[in-house]
């Protein structure tokens, strides 16, 4: 699994909002790295393992392509150490339970929603015009910057509703063509002799 299948499968915690769990997994990740930068860091998750920075002293190391000695400095490396219980996870002594998807809050009934519909309808455009605002200027800042700009999330005041597609246009039919009524040619007159 890599970053961005692991972030599939935390989307599904989130409400399916691949956003929020990418942001959710990116924070821990930069977490546990400023943790580990300063002297003697160490991140413990219960159950789960510990992260933590180990000072490697010197040594002498061997390359062994060509058996060549050289010095290796000192450094300090990051290790990870398994907890118990993930120990007993992966090794099928512990059964994990079954993954609840939450589900998404009940909408509220029908009746007080229509009478708060112009207020809502009047939240929703000025979230919707606030949003683009927030794009146009943000397009505005690449283009003048040359870099790639991180969006902070916008923060809407009501949900957008789910945008509605236009019906299809529908070519009306024409009533077939009424031919004309053909004309007789004009009969011919017997030459009278």
């Amino acid at each position: 699994m890599n970053k961005s299948q692991l972030v599939d499968a935390l989307a599904v915690h989130f409400d399916g909002n691949r956003r929020q769990a990418q942001h959710a997994l990116e924070s821990v990740i930069d977490t546990v790295e400023r943790e580990l930068t300063k002297k003697g860091g160490k991140v413990a998750i219960t159950g789960f393992g510990a992260f933590e920075a180990i000072e490697r002293g010197a040594r002498i190391v061997r390359n062994p392509r060509t058996g060549e000695t050289k010095r290796a400095k000192k450094t300090v490396v990051p290790k990870f150490r398994a907890g118990a219980e993930l120990k007993a996870v992966v090794s099928g002594a512990k059964k994990l339970p079954k993954l609840v998807v939450p589900k998404p809050a009940a909408t509220k009934a029908a009746a007080p929603a229509k009478k708060a519909a112009p207020a809502k309808a009047a939240a929703t455009k000025t979230a919707a015009t606030k949003t683009a605002a927030t794009k146009t200027a943000a397009a505005k800042k690449t283009v003048a910057k040359k870099a790639p700009v991180k969006k902070a999330p916008a923060k809407t005041v009501a949900k957008k509703a789910p945008a509605k597609k236009a019906p299809a246009k529908t070519v009306a039919k024409k009533a077939p063509a009424k031919k004309a009524p053909a004309k007789k040619a004009p009969a011919k007159r017997a030459a009278s002799r």
